[in-house]
């Protein structure tokens, strides 16, 4: 067992903000969370943190955990299943808080402030015509305020020194004090801030391990002198690297990327709700999410959940940013699709072909459905590819597009077409041996008696058949759509020729 690696069952926990829609940013520190807890035959919690009521959003919630479910990644505790640590909302546990920072207040380790939003931004304007960093000047912090009316409370925090913020990834930070200034614990209207609610929320459900976005670790000092103020044990923390284009820009959860039409792709195709629309599968996804940020200890690259949790270990985490690349989550997502069998794939593909082909009884026929799906399983790279790659098994007559054309106006396609039509068996069903020695047949004949070579060949019979000019390989397609539909788009492409 490495260094980093606890020595007693994790309790880990997950704390989205419902502000905002899916990404694979926010799913990726639920991920490594999940997989910690899973490695170590721990417990993995859900907890809404939901105190920002100016940004909360509703419907954000139930589409968070919609895509945690989808993922795979399933919670021991959480807001619908409950737990011994209840209530997992933190909008619901208003009193605890509100009585802690009270209690901060009473043992003189915080304090009440009425400094007004216009004062605040004199002093950040001063500040900042100054060339200081921005930070609250700590003017009410010997005023002994009582509680009152529009009235927040601040933590005292240490005004020189520095703070050593302990972290698995980047090992120890540390942060002047002067630089930090005395945050808000509880607002005005009653809610808490992060800073309370996170530390309170994270001991009282005994949490073990925190892993959250590198954006939080300036925060972490602040965690560090509320935890000892309150004689409380803090976890241990890994501040995960932020998940980016390659830019380096943040894929942010909020954020549309209007007027960068590249950005915005990112964007896009960074949300979960994308990726499930355009058929990617949540093992891809995972195996994928796992490299931004991790890496095993073998060169190994496709896992499987039970892999992964096999695999994991928190001394393998990085520090560098994880790079969104679209063109390797649709690698991973290819080569998962190999591994599935013809039948899970064809289960898979029916929803895309049934919306795509509603009126086809061929549907029905479960034998031909797998041999038409495995028949263009390597060229996948979603699942909603099939019905795109599988045209040439419903179109009859064959759309031709401009490319396959261009392979039918030759008198060498003329020979290729007329001679497959003349061998093509009287019955419809063509089995797969009878399809190839037809095949074998008819490359040896037009090799010694017109002296065509193979791509002469085999490429207007492929555009005859299929409208295209790559695809699924030609004893496949004859298999599928039969003598008779072969001869059909054979007469249709020697019209071409005319």
């Amino acid at each position: 067992m490495s260094s980093t690696e606890p020595l007693r069952p994790a309790r880990t926990r997950y704390a989205p903000s419902p502000t905002g829609r899916t990404h694979l940013g926010n799913l990726r520190t639920a991920l490594f969370s999940w997989l910690l807890a899973r490695r170590t035959g721990g417990q993995f919690i859900l907890r809404i943190e939901d105190t920002d009521r100016n940004r909360f959003v509703p419907e954000a919630q139930a589409e968070l955990m919609d895509s945690l479910r989808w993922l795979g990644i399933t919670w021991d505790e959480g807001p619908d299943v409950g737990g011994a640590f209840a209530p997992y909302v933190q909008s619901q546990n208003r009193e605890a808080y509100a009585a802690v920072a009270e209690q901060l207040v009473k043992a003189g380790a915080a304090y009440y402030c009425n400094c007004t939003p216009e004062r605040l931004e004199v002093v950040r304007k001063l500040q900042q015509s100054r060339g200081q960093p921005p930070r609250y000047d700590n003017h009410c912090r010997d005023r002994a305020l009582e509680a009152g009316p529009d009235r927040v409370i601040r933590l005292k925090m240490p005004e020189d020194g520095v703070t050593a913020v302990p972290d698995l990834v980047r090992h120890e930070v540390r942060f002047e004090n002067r630089l930090i200034g005395d945050p808000v614990l509880l607002k005005s209207d009653g809610y808490p801030t992060y800073h309370l609610a996170v530390v309170v929320d994270d001991h009282r459900m005994q949490i073990s391990h925190v892993l959250r976005a590198e954006e939080w670790l300036p925060s972490t000092p602040i965690h560090i002198h509320l935890y000892e103020a309150l004689g409380w044990t803090h976890p241990v923390w890994a501040h995960l690297p932020l998940v980016t284009d390659f830019e380096r820009r943040k894929i942010k959860k909020r954020d549309s990327g209007q007027g960068d039409e590249e950005y915005a792709e990112y964007v896009e195709m960074a949300r979960v709700s994308t990726l499930r629309e355009k058929g990617f599968l949540p093992g891809a996804v995972m195996n994928f999410l796992a490299f931004l940020g991790w890496h095993p200890s073998t060169t190994q690259e496709i896992f499987d959940p039970e892999g992964l949790i096999e695999a994991f270990s928190l001394d393998r985490l990085s520090d560098s940013p994880g790079v969104f690349d679209v063109d390797r989550l649709m690698w991973f997502n290819q080569q998962h699709l190999k591994r599935l069998s013809a039948s899970q794939l064809a289960t898979l593909a029916l929803p895309s072909l049934g919306a795509a082909y509603p009126d086809s009884a061929r549907l029905d026929d479960k034998a031909w459905l797998e041999k038409l799906i495995a028949s263009v399983r390597d060229e996948l790279i979603t699942v909603t590819d099939v019905s795109e790659r599988t045209r040439f098994a419903f179109h009859d007559p064959v759309e031709m597009s401009p490319e396959a054309l261009e392979h039918l106006g030759t008198p060498k396609a003329y020979l290729a077409l007329k001679e497959l039509r003349e061998s093509l068996p009287a019955e419809d069903t063509i089995s797969p041996e009878a399809a190839e020695a037809l095949f074998k047949g008819l490359r040896e004949r037009l090799k010694s008696n017109q002296g065509l070579n193979g791509k002469q060949i085999m490429q207007p019979i492929r555009a005859a058949l299929t409208g295209v000019t790559g695809g699924a390989h030609l004893t496949d397609i004859v298999v599928l759509i039969g003598a008779d539909a072969c001869r059909r788009r054979i007469d249709q492409a020697l019209h071409h020729n005319i």
